[in-house]
């Protein structure tokens, strides 16, 4: 067994949330939320804020820790136990550019009901759920975009 951690990010900006759409050789292809592995020296949040910026070219903060998602998948000689850690974030702009090295095709900011009907992984569905919940709570308090966070 092979264990991996990564981090990612649920970005919102004006209450659109940012989705990248990857295709693989035509094998994988579907819409996902921005996340990578964690570099040597690197901590959780370091990744995160790096993944979304190389993944989407977007320019995000950190608003708050999520919470973590599991899976596992099979490579050809193993099995991959995966962990990821995941932020919400609040991006500048609705800017965005797709990492075409990393087999990303199309990327761009969707209502909240669009981003979870679009979303390949039924955990990514749950993060986004979750993130979009706090998203609102904080927006009902007038702190969302606020500087208490920082």
């Amino acid at each position: 067994m092979i264990e991996a951690t990564s981090c990612g990010g649920v970005v919102i900006f004006r209450g659109k949330i940012l989705l990248l759409y990857k295709n693989y050789k035509n094998k994988y292809d579907g819409w996902v939320l921005p996340k990578g592995t964690v570099e040597e020296g690197e901590e959780y949040k370091e990744t995160a804020l790096r993944e979304v910026s190389e993944e989407s070219g977007a320019k995000a903060v950190i608003i708050k820790y999520i919470g973590k998602s599991e899976y596992s998948f099979s490579v050809p000689e193993d099995t991959v136990e995966k962990e990821v850690h995941w932020y919400l974030m609040m991006a500048d702009s609705y800017y965005s550019k797709p990492q075409k090295e990393e087999y990303f095709a199309d990327s761009g900011y969707y209502k909240y009901h669009e981003a979870y009907h679009l979303l390949k992984f039924s955990n990514e569905k749950q993060i986004l759920e979750k993130a979009y919940n706090e998203y609102l709570e904080l927006k009902k308090q007038n702190l969302w975009g606020s500087r208490k966070y920082f």
